[in-house]
């Protein structure tokens, strides 16, 4: 059990206690929609929320509130606004508005994840819920949308992520535990090979995450920087890592498990089991759809097929981004792909030279190979 994590079996009112930390926060759960954070006095907050955001010292409640899925736009609220929206839930939650701060997010507050870590006197804890399966993105994807008159579109997935650091930290160190805190998540997408949804790159956050961080004015302990050289960055880079790991796996069935797989590494480029069993169709021999899906579905897993695609896919990457030329990559590729058989140890002779076509893409090669390979159940 984490430290400070309370059991579960008791509530106060309609409220779930979750966790106490050291310095006196206290975590809620209400129902599968919200989140609530209580905030003894002398905290200085940073967050992005619609309701109260910036840097603040007057906030005593951060809420991580789930919207309806049925919302696709502000307009659709019945307060008609995110910030009337948030004032609304805050109030039906008993606390005042003008002193809360809310993180909005489709996520179920029944996947929320926390994790405490603390050297000497430092304590940090992360409460993150996190989802990416819709709008997980990368630095210069196309835009989802033109905003004017301060509108706000719904999308799915989001991460939000709370930080309560036990120390007292002037604004600028708040604004370097952003930093970090951002680094970090963006490094966990990474590690997990999440993709974008709106381009080949790997994601490294979502278009619509938020994030709070609560320093403690009151602290005996004050720290000036937050940089991933100093302790407080480890402790920040240690939760954000953690949580994030919780989250997604609670939340989406994200894990680095579910990430062993062929197919969820080609996911970023369009190809799906659909294009495989087209590929295959135009090869020679039985066109067996349902078989087909089996032994696609096993290859897929095996962790040497893993290793290999993302092998490949990292030289395709690496062509995208200017870094090696296609033509090197190309033929590193079909030496790897070449290998296949006796990688496998199939037994049969696979038509490398009937397969393999350097007038088309890496992708397209590896397709129509393992489609090959597949139909023969070999």
């Amino acid at each position: 059990m984490t430290k400070n994590e309370l059991t579960v079996n008791c509530r106060d009112g309609a409220y779930e206690p979750l966790l106490e930390t050291s310095a006196g926060e206290k975590v809620f759960r209400s129902g599968t929609d919200s989140v609530i954070v209580t905030l003894p006095k002398d905290r200085r907050i940073i967050s992005n929320s619609w309701l109260n955001g910036g840097i603040r010292d007057d906030i005593n409640v951060l809420i991580n509130q789930r919207i309806g899925r049925h919302v696709g736009s502000e307009n659709e609220l019945e307060e008609g606004s995110v910030e009337g929206y948030l004032s609304h839930v805050v109030e039906q939650l008993g606390y005042s508005a003008s002193n809360a701060a809310a993180l909005l997010t489709a996520a179920s507050m029944e996947n929320v994840a926390f994790v405490t870590h603390s050297f000497r006197g430092l304590e940090v804890t992360a409460i993150a819920t996190a989802g990416v399966e819709v709008n997980a993105c990368s630095p210069a994807d196309p835009a989802s949308y033109y905003q004017e008159n301060g509108k706000w579109q719904s999308l799915g997935g989001t991460i939000n992520m709370i930080l309560l650091i036990d120390a007292n930290l002037p604004a600028y160190a708040l604004t370097r535990a952003w930093m970090t805190a951002t680094e970090a998540k963006s490094a966990v997408l990474r590690q997990l090979m999440i993709p974008s949804r709106f381009s080949e790159e790997l994601a490294t956050g979502t278009g619509t995450d938020m994030m709070a961080i609560v320093s403690n004015d009151s602290a005996s302990l004050q720290l000036t920087d937050a940089g991933p050289h100093s302790k407080l960055g480890e402790l920040i880079c240690k939760c954000v890592n953690q949580v994030l790991l919780k989250a997604l796996d609670q939340q989406s069935g994200i894990s680095t498990v579910s990430q062993r797989d062929m197919l969820v590494r080609l996911d970023r480029f369009g190809i799906d089991e659909k294009y495989f069993w087209k590929v295959s169709t135009s090869l020679e021999g039985e066109n067996k759809k349902g078989p087909f899906y089996d032994n696609l579905r096993n290859i897929s897993r095996n962790p040497v097929m893993v290793a290999l695609i993302s092998s490949i896919l990292h030289l395709v990457d690496e062509v995208r981004w200017g870094l090696i030329p296609e033509n090197s990559a190309k033929k590193v590729a079909f030496s790897q792909m070449g290998q296949l058989d006796n990688i496998l140890n199939l037994g049969v002779d696979v038509p490398y030279d009937y397969l393999l076509d350097p007038k088309e893409s890496i992708i397209e090669n590896w397709v129509r190979v393992t489609s090959w390979i597949v139909k023969r159940n070999v």
